[in-house]
């Protein structure tokens, strides 16, 4: 990956819906050139996928929370990772080292609806206790910098 690959991924952080001619003008290329560039980026799975970013309170989904989560059992198996996508509330799940065994995102309406994830959470095997913290506000949020 070049720095004209890594001018294109910012762009399109920017704007995933920009045209291949806006993205081509923005790093020098041709419209031919920056679309082969792209398809080739997410060939070898570093454009993952394209996506729009909402605001998540306009979804009813104003509380964001971190939830870690102690085990009594290994989590890292598939069946883990499947049961916590099932949670339509949780938007990241990580296998973490340190204090707790996972580390999840929950985003939810209320703190009421907060606790029946975290009640979810309980069924799933091998959970033992969960921590919660609830963000008050957010500063800001950013993908991965291409450049950085």
């Amino acid at each position: 990956m070049d720095d004209i690959d890594r001018r294109l991924i910012a762009e399109l952080q920017r704007d995933a819906s920009a045209s291949y001619a806006t993205l081509a003008a923005a790093v020098g290329l041709s419209t031919a050139s920056a679309h082969d560039r792209v398809r080739k980026l997410k060939e070898r799975g570093i454009i993952r996928r394209t996506t729009v970013e909402v605001d998540p309170a306009a979804l009813g989904r104003g509380v964001l929370s971190y939830v870690l989560i102690d085990a009594n059992a290994w989590m890292g198996d598939a069946s883990t990772g499947d049961a916590l996508a099932a949670l339509p509330e949780v938007e990241e799940a990580h296998i973490i080292a340190g204090a707790g065994t996972l580390l999840v995102k929950v985003r939810t309406a209320t703190t009421q609806d907060l606790q029946g994830v975290l009640r979810r959470l309980y069924e799933v095997p091998g959970v033992a206790s969960t921590q919660s913290i609830v963000v008050l506000e957010t500063f800001f949020e950013r993908p991965v910098s291409p450049t950085a």
